[in-house]
């Protein structure tokens, strides 16, 4: 029952984010046709703002969790839509192993897992180095990754356009622990995020 009621204030939530959304920003989606209905697939998208994990989760059609700072449930709104939205905490900095378990089996499952390999807001713009989590999770579960960019939402540009590529596929590397390969693989898929971000 508590599932029930779970899923039908996500659907509450994620209507008034997308009435929201389109009013606001005047949102576009671009590519939605490139993301399979069915199986696991990893999204990974640029990171703006704080509109993006919503923008992602009201835009792809799919049961998503998203990986999130444990930080952000200090505040009591994004502490209320990790909730309803089932995030998987993550400590910063770290490599919590209860999280990647919970990120394995949510692909494992068939479902769809969301993160930002900036790992934070503007990380690129800021000299961040780019996070191998999505490239980690792409070869040890098989999963497909689509690529995604955001752009617009700020002042003189609000109306957002959201573009999801095609799928990238890195099964031959499944299993692989080479740090090369992984730093091969997170390169190719920021490199199509910001393709799509333009």
């Amino acid at each position: 029952m508590k599932n029930f009621f779970k899923t039908i204030i996500r659907g509450i939530v994620k209507g008034a984010i997308y009435i929201y959304c389109k009013i606001v920003y005047r949102m576009k989606v671009v590519g939605k046709e490139n993301i399979p209905k069915k199986g696991q697939i990893i999204i990974c998208g640029n990171h703006k703002s704080f509109l993006d994990p919503p923008l992602i989760e009201v835009t792809c059609g799919r049961y998503t969790r998203f990986l999130a700072k444990e930080e952000l449930t200090k505040s009591k709104f994004l502490a209320f839509l990790g909730k309803v939205f089932d995030a998987i905490l993550v400590k910063k900095d770290s490599k919590e192993v209860k999280a990647l378990k919970e990120s394995l089996q949510t692909l494992k499952n068939g479902d769809c897992l969301a993160l930002f390999p900036e790992g934070t807001r503007n990380g690129i713009a800021k000299g961040e180095k780019v996070k191998d989590g999505a490239a980690f999770f792409a070869v040890r579960s098989g999963a497909k990754v689509i690529p995604c960019g955001i752009k617009g939402g700020k002042k003189g540009d609000w109306k957002v356009t959201i573009t999801y590529g095609k799928p990238l596929d890195f099964s031959q590397y499944k299993g692989t622990k080479d740090k090369e390969i992984l730093d091969k693989i997170t390169n190719e898929i920021m490199e199509n995020i910001l393709q799509l971000a333009k």
